[in-house]
Formats: C-alpha cells, sequence, structure tokens
C-alpha cells in the first residue's frame, strides 16, 4: 500500500515543480537559512512542546533538505532512492499506530521551519493532518516598524495567553479587538477549555467560510471571523452549527470581500452631483423599491438631548429637516439607545415603519452594521468615520476646516503664544482638529505653541484648570455647550481669565443642512445610485464647502478679527487655503509630505501624531475615562488602540 501511496505522493510532488517552474517561484522548500542571514543577530524564544498547524509548516531549516521535497512537500526523489524507502516505512507507521514522535522546529512571523522529521511532515500533508507535535524555537524578527512585523509581535503577546498559533489577522490591533470580543483580558491566562472551545468555533467557521468561497480571498480566515464577531457574538458562534453559520456569512459577505480591498473606503468629498445612471442590482438592498408616500425617518442616539451637546445638536437637525420636508418625510427621535441593546432600539424604529436610519454616534456602529445586515431593505447611516462596511453609510464634517480658523484667530489674539486645547476622544478626526488649530495657530503667530489636555483623561473642568495654572487665557474646548452631564464651563475658542469666561468663535455643525441633503439625494435616488455604481464603504466627509460646517463670531470680536474669520472660510471654501499645506513637522521631529502639498483626506483621518508646535501626547488606553474607552474601542485611532498590546507586551517580557 505504502509503495501506491509513494507513487500518488512524488506525481503531486512533480506536478509541483512543474507548476512553481511555470509561474516563476523556486520550486524547492524554502529554506530558513537563506532568509535569515547567518550574520544577523536574532534573539530566540524556547517555546518547548508545540501543537503546530500543518498548514503554516512551510519549509526546512537547512538549504541541504530542500533539495528533497517539492515547496509543497511532497517527495521528488525516485521511487527506488533510500529516500523514498523511509519516506514509505513512515507511511506504514501512520497508517498502523500512527506518528507520534515531536519533530523539531524553528518559528520564524508564525510560520514553521522543519530542522528535524521533515519525512514526518511530508506524510502528514500527503495525508490531510491538521497539526504535528513538536518542540520549536522561535527567532524573533528585529522591529523596523512594518505592518508585518507590528502585527507579528501582537501575535507574540497574544500567544504567549492563549497558546493559540492558527488565526491570523492582516491589520494591527485586530488581536487586541478579538479579545475584547471574547470577554478576556490581554494579559488573561486561557484555560485548556478555552483553547478548546475557540478552536471548535474557529474551525467550524473556517470551515462554513471556506465552503463560502473564503479561498479566493486574500484576507485571512481571522479577518472574516473579526468581522463576524462584530455582528454575532461569540457565545453564538459557540452555539452555531456549520450551516448557521454560513447562512449568516452569506447575510454579510460584502463586508468580508471588503477586507480584501486594499483601499475598502471611498470618502465622499462633496454632495455628489446628480446621476441618470440606470439604477440596478444593489437598489433593492438600500430602499424599497415601492416606497411610501411619507418617507419615515428615524434618528438614535447614544444620549439625551436634554443633557449631551452632541445630542442636542442632531436633534436639532431632526427638527430643521422635519420643517422643510414637512409632510414629505415623518421623523421619529429614539434617545438613550445604549441604556438598553442599541440593535433592539435599531429594529423597534424599523419595526415602527422607518426606512431610513440615523445613528448618530460612533458607539453605535456595531449595533448598526448589523441591523443593516439583517434588514436589507432599510438604509442605515452612522455618523462616524473611517469605517469600512458595504452595508451601512458612514458620515461626518470636516471639522478641521473649522479648527484651522479657530486656531488662526487664536494665534492672532495671544501676546504670549500659549494657546489652550481640551480634546475629548482620540479617535478618527479629533488628532486632526488639534493639529489644525495648532497649524493655524502658527499662520497669525509663528511663535504659538498649543497646550494639549484631554477632558476623558481629566474631566473638562480638570483639563481647563490646567492650562489656567500655566497662565494660558485662549483655550479651545469641545464644539457643543454645556450640558448636565457635563462640567465644561466654555466652549469653542473661549478667552479665561480667573472667573471671566468670554466664548469669542465656535464651530458650528450644521446637522441639519446634512440630513436635508442626504435626504434631497435618496429623494432624487442619486445617493443610491451613487451606491450603486461603487463596490467600496462610503465614507461621506463633507466640509464648509457643502455648507455643513462653519464657524460663529461673537460680535465683541474686533472688525479686522472677523474680516480674517470671513476671509479663511471662502478661502477654505474654494480650496485657496490648504490646512495641512506641507511640510509638516511632528513632535517627533519626523517631516511629512513634500513642499506645498496638501495631505490626502486619507492622511489627515488616519492621523496618530501631533504636530511640532502642539505640547501635550496622546493619552494612553489606560488613562481614559469608561466613555473615553468604550469610543476609543469603537472608532479610535491606531496609536490609543495599540496602547493596550503594549502594556501586554510589556508585562510578558517582564515575566520572562
Amino acid at each position: 500500500m505504502a509503495e501506491n501511496y509513494y507513487k500518488e505522493v512524488l506525481k503531486q510532488g512533480l506536478k509541483e515543480v512543474q507548476s512553481a517552474k511555470a509561474s516563476g517561484r523556486s520550486a524547492v522548500l524554502p529554506a530558513l537559512d537563506d532568509i535569515i542571514p547567518a550574520d544577523k543577530s536574532t534573539k530566540v524564544v524556547n517555546l518547548g512542546l508545540v501543537s503546530i498547524p500543518i498548514k503554516q509548516i512551510v519549509g526546512t531549516k537547512t538549504s541541504g533538505r530542500s533539495s528533497s521535497f517539492a515547496p509543497n512537500f511532497m517527495p521528488i526523489l525516485e521511487e527506488n532512492s533510500e529516500f523514498a524507502v523511509k519516506w514509505k516505512h513512515l507511511c506504514e507507521a501512520h497508517l498502523t499506530e500512527g506518528i507520534h514522535d515531536p519533530i523539531k522546529a524553528f518559528e520564524y512571523m508564525n510560520r514553521f521551519y522543519v530542522l528535524e522529521g521533515n519525512k514526518r511532515v511530508s506524510v502528514l500533508k500527503f495525508f490531510g493532518a491538521d497539526t504535528i507535535e513538536g518542540v520549536v524555537t522561535r527567532i524573533m524578527p528585529e522591529r523596523d516598524g512594518s505592518e508585518e512585523i507590528e502585527i507579528y509581535y501582537e501575535f507574540v503577546v497574544f500567544y504567549k495567553y492563549s497558546k493559540i498559533n492558527y488565526i491570523e489577522f492582516s491589520k494591527r490591533g485586530c488581536y487586541t479587538e478579538l479579545l475584547n470580543l471574547l470577554g478576556k483580558e490581554p494579559d488573561e491566562e486561557w484555560t485548556v477549555d478555552d483553547q478548546r472551545t475557540f478552536a471548535a468555533a474557529y474551525h467550524k467557521f473556517e470551515k462554513a467560510y471556506l465552503q463560502s468561497g473564503g479561498d479566493k480571498l486574500r484576507s485571512t480566515i481571522g479577518d472574516a471571523m473579526l468581522s463576524y464577531l462584530r455582528l454575532y457574538r461569540y457565545d453564538e458562534l459557540v452555539a452555531s452549527d456549520p450551516a448557521d453559520i454560513k447562512s449568516n456569512l452569506k447575510k454579510m459577505w460584502e463586508d468580508v470581500a471588503l477586507k480584501d480591498e486594499e483601499e475598502p473606503i471611498e470618502l465622499k468629498t462633496d454632495p455628489p452631483e446628480e446621476t441618470k445612471a440606470p439604477l440596478q442590482g444593489l437598489i433593492s438592498r438600500v430602499l424599497p423599491q415601492s416606497e411610501p408616500d411619507v418617507l419615515q425617518v428615524a434618528f438614535i442616539y447614544d444620549g439625551a438631548p436634554t443633557k449631551s451637546g452632541w445630542v442636542h445638536e442632531h436633534e436639532e437637525g431632526r427638527t430643521y429637516v422635519q420643517k422643510v420636508f414637512e409632510d414629505k418625510i415623518d421623523t421619529v427621535a429614539y434617545s438613550n439607545a445604549l441604556d438598553s441593546d442599541p440593535y433592539e432600539v435599531i429594529v423597534h424604529a424599523i419595526e415602527d415603519g422607518c426606512t431610513v436610519i440615523f445613528t448618530t454616534s460612533p458607539r453605535l456602529i456595531q449595533a448598526s452594521v448589523k441591523a443593516a445586515v439583517d434588514y436589507p431593505n432599510v438604509m442605515i447611516f452612522n455618523c462616524s468615520l473611517n469605517l469600512s462596511s458595504r452595508y451601512i453609510l458612514t458620515y461626518y464634517a470636516r471639522i478641521y476646516e473649522t479648527k484651522f480658523i479657530l486656531g488662526a484667530v487664536a494665534g492672532s489674539l495671544s501676546d504670549s503664544g500659549k494657546l489652550g486645547y481640551v480634546c475629548d476622544y482620540p479617535i478618527y478626526g479629533q488628532i486632526a482638529g488639534i493639529n489644525a488649530f495648532a497649524l493655524g495657530a502658527q499662520l497669525t503667530n509663528p511663535r504659538a505653541h498649543v497646550y494639549l489636555e484631554w477632558s476623558s483623561v481629566k474631566g473638562a473642568d480638570e483639563a481647563a484648570k490646567a492650562l489656567a495654572e500655566r497662565d494660558i487665557h485662549y483655550i479651545s474646548s469641545q464644539d457643543t455647550s454645556k450640558f448636565l452631564e457635563d462640567d465644561r464651563d466654555t466652549y469653542g475658542l473661549s478667552y479665561v481669565k480667573g472667573e471671566k469666561r468670554e466664548a469669542l468663535v465656535n464651530s458650528v455643525w450644521c446637522w441639519g443642512k446634512y440630513y436635508e441633503e442626504i435626504l434631497n439625494r435618496i429623494f432624487d435616488k442619486s445617493l443610491q445610485a451613487e451606491y450603486n455604481n461603487s463596490d467600496k464603504a462610503l465614507n461621506y466627509y463633507w466640509g464648509m464647502s457643502a455648507g455643513v460646517v462653519d464657524v460663529w463670531c461673537d460680535e465683541k470680536l474686533q472688525a479686522p478679527t472677523r474680516r480674517l474669520v470671513d476671509f479663511l472660510k471662502e478661502s477654505i471654501k474654494q480650496n485657496i487655503c490648504i490646512p495641512f499645506l506641507t511640510p509638516l513637522t511632528t513632535q517627533s521631529g519626523e517631516v511629512i509630505g513634500e513642499d506645498s502639498k496638501s495631505l490626502t483626506l486619507e492622511q489627515i483621518i488616519n492621523m496618530d501624531y501631533l504636530v511640532d508646535n502642539v505640547i501635550g501626547e496622546i493619552p494612553k488606553y489606560d488613562e481614559l475615562s469608561p466613555m473615553g474607552k468604550a469610543t476609543v474601542d469603537t472608532a479610535g485611532i491606531e496609536k490609543s488602540q495599540n496602547d493596550i498590546v503594549k502594556e501586554a507586551e510589556k508585562k510578558a517580557g517582564d515575566e520572562k
């Protein structure tokens, strides 16, 4: 029997060699010694006995054994060779009693290279085994800041506590998010039962994913599983059978496939032009073909208008569009969605007949996507930035444009050049606001420095006091006014000295205008056409040119300052004044961009650095308030999310 098996395995090996040569690939197994030069200093860690996923064994340690195998570990030596005889003996042993002796291997970047036991691996790969036991030595790569190596270092921390080595991701922060979705801390030791339960869930998901066509995607099974767990709880996955998982995957497949795109998000910077293109295909997923006489529109808030300035301004936007559209729409508000299950609140709105839903907080993202997947005939918008989902549309305002103007005003008014800035959360869009304010201040006062404090760390009142203690009087705070659950004394750009609090200039979110424009586009169907003509996640990121943000000035401001504001507003609208004109210099001294070029919107949104005239830093995750952590969990910049990994990594290193 082993004779016949060797004939088959030899045929597979030679076929793989031919295929490799035809496609320009190496026709032999990779050797780790060829990947890591002998003169390169490396750190090694002994992992002991490890259950090694067979599919992650990709080569040998030394090049001397490479010539015996094809790249798929199938033999390529003739049937009467000594190698073939030994392979057949191992084959017989596997069929009669199993292969029990562990191999010896090196792990590098979560791929395994065999030192002893190449033929054992070959036999088990031929028979489709999932794992093999091995005594493993890990070789740590040198950190160079690259995405691939940083992801690997996150994996190393994850593996230390979980002993799970078969789930992989293509982006930073995913191991942390996975642990959060599993209800585990980054430094929490997994029990044997934890490992077995997760393995069973993972392999069920893997089966359903591959049956759904996942083998045709470049993204990892881990990427897809993470998308799945954002919508369906881990305990639901554990209890599901592969058929249920496959059914759920079918409903959310566009988001799974979207992870395969290098640029999954399409930013829309201004209201789109009307289109007369025929609407086909996915339009039925966006809005029912048979529309009611009155469009039912829901606004779902994470808090209450009487207690939150942010919610209050969205509520004003709702009442504005109700007046504008009169009997064409019927709007209804649902407050305090986070006091219960926000998904159920959205479902309640759908059951009330709403076919267009605005969820006005990043903390409602996951519930919004899940509802959109489960109710494909409803159009759901979430007020956030940088979300890659095909099932909802996101919208936000380029508030950094107004912050640039506020900074210019502050710089022009301050004799000392010392300015203050109180920010709330380190989420997408907010870092751009800080940097825009600082650059605007430099425009009118080259000596200006911006001292940064965070309300999500100390509270707004304490943050303002910290600035006052530095004798700073011009302070930019949040852009919404004080409400019951808010301890701030000022908002916008204010002059603060002792008991004196004077609001001077403020950013204005014109949510009513934003909602009016979106609803107009729904009525004329240009928005639906835009959705159907794109295969990416649509993020609407409109600014002053669209009239969705503005700057308010107090009457006490002198005429020259008011003229400065008007001049900058018009210049930004006409794209004459560019807030992020490069080159920019960061706090660390890094120079970003070329001469007289503007950063792209993607670069602006993803800022995780502060420019060099900002004094302060982005807070660590553990420093944030509970609400701050909850917000960062869903919409935080990568820097804050990765703080969790760094802390666990440090602890893991200290324990060695």
